[in-house]
């Protein structure tokens, strides 16, 4: 029989505040370590926090960090504890112990369906920067989370889905333009590029195993009520990024668009286009040619290994990538729709400096860019702003305070108006 498992905490508090503001943040990579210090800085909403994952050494170097870049004080309302996030059972417990208002899913795509099974079991709302992923596909639909909503509405829960960057921010700039910019949003295509130099031969900026799978999966987009399917990298293009100058941009399958077009129904194109170095891509061919892609597990002296988790233990780690990081990130929508009977274009967008970013989190520039919107989301639903009952995507509230707090909280956005668009 196997022992049986243990969650251990620091501080664990059974006292729930009359005032809301208690909040779990599940997982401690980089994306986790921002959303915390963001969370610290925010204590007018957020009053006590616990930080869990699987190793609670790294929940602790998240308190460190924050009695560092916020203060010891503010760190005193800071918890931490190991949990295995596969477990339902298991975060229940934690939950009924903490007692939390909002639970951020900062982990892995994997675990999102036992973390909202968890929030439904005990009764506390979800918010995440990514949608379910199952483990061994590489495969990712909204479908197996939006089948949650009916219980979470029943429940008088809320599931905010996708508050990170891209799904996040891009759908919320898509939001804020029909809400103030189109009568009717056309042509959308959301693009991204980092043009930054980690200064190593080859490294992801996030979860190398969830990167990987993201990228070497066939192209995707929508157009005129299809969705077309294309192969890996197949389409791309020159186009030019503010304070950037022209990258090679890639067509890629990205989980927004799902949900943007079905909630603008106007849109006749939706695209989304990342940008590639070329030592990048030819890095990522070898990768795939030699087999260290697969994610199907293979026997190796006697025990079982999948050759893409191997890979990602011996890859760089996304989060010590900050020091030695330069450069920027830079990423919006370019729109092409009508307003008032006439075609209008509108581009708006974030750049982000990974420096910048590593000053103030320890983290490069694409952790900062989804641990910045997540904190937001999370922000606005303790204000309820952003709370009602049910599983929604981002776009779906109210993009107006979402975009004051991005000026606000280290995010600034840009507009142009009746600029090229490029594509």
């Amino acid at each position: 029989m196997s022992p049986k498992k243990v969650i251990f905490a620091h501080n664990l508090s059974t006292k729930k505040t009359d005032d809301m503001g208690r909040v779990i943040i599940i997982g401690a990579g980089g994306v986790a370590t921002v959303a915390a210090i963001k969370v610290a800085k925010n204590a007018d909403v957020f009053t006590d926090v616990m930080i869990a994952s699987r190793t609670l050494a790294k929940c602790d170097a998240i308190v460190a960090s924050i009695a560092e870049k916020v203060g010891a004080e503010r760190a005193k309302n800071f918890q931490t504890a190991q949990v295995d996030a596969d477990n339902t059972p298991e975060l229940v417990r934690l939950f009924e112990g903490f007692k939390p208002d909002l639970v951020m899913n900062l982990a892995l795509p994997y675990q999102d369906l036992t973390i909202m099974d968890a929030c439904l079991e005990y009764g506390c709302s979800y918010l995440d920067t990514a949608n379910y992923e199952p483990k061994d596909e590489a495969h990712f639909e909204y479908s197996w989370q939006w089948a949650y909503r009916e219980r979470f509405e029943k429940a008088g829960l809320t599931a905010i889905l996708g508050c990170g960057f891209d799904p996040g921010v891009t759908s919320i700039f898509t939001a804020y333009a029909a809400k103030h910019h189109f009568d009717e949003i056309q042509y959308l295509d959301i693009v991204d590029c980092n043009a930054g130099n980690h200064h190593k031969a080859f490294a992801t900026n996030f979860n190398p195993e969830i990167n990987i799978r993201e990228i070497t999966q066939k192209g995707l987009y929508y157009e005129d009520g299809k969705w077309v399917e294309t192969e890996p990298l197949e389409i791309h293009k020159t186009l030019t990024y503010p304070n950037v100058g022209p990258k090679e941009s890639y067509l890629l399958h990205h989980e927004e668009l799902e949900s943007l077009v079905l909630n603008f129904p106007t849109i006749r194109r939706g695209r989304f286009w990342m940008t590639f170095g070329q030592e990048y891509l030819t890095h990522l061919r070898v990768i795939q040619d030699i087999g260290m892609a697969s994610i199907k597990p293979i026997n190796y002296e006697g025990k079982e290994i999948v050759p893409l988790q191997f890979l990602k233990a011996v890859l760089p780690n996304p989060q010590e990538l900050g020091s030695n990081y330069d450069g920027e990130t830079s990423i919006g929508c370019r729109i092409r729709g009508l307003k008032g009977g006439k075609e209008e274009t509108y581009y708006v967008y974030n750049n982000c400096s990974h420096q910048a970013a590593y000053e103030e989190t320890g983290m490069q520039g694409v952790s900062y860019t989804t641990g910045v919107p997540a904190c937001i989301g999370a922000r606005l639903f303790m204000q309820g702003l952003w709370k009602k009952a049910g599983v929604y995507n981002v776009e779906e509230f109210d993009p107006d305070p979402f975009m004051e707090e991005l000026n606000k909280q280290g995010l600034p956005w840009h507009e142009i108006f009746g600029g090229d668009l490029e594509l």
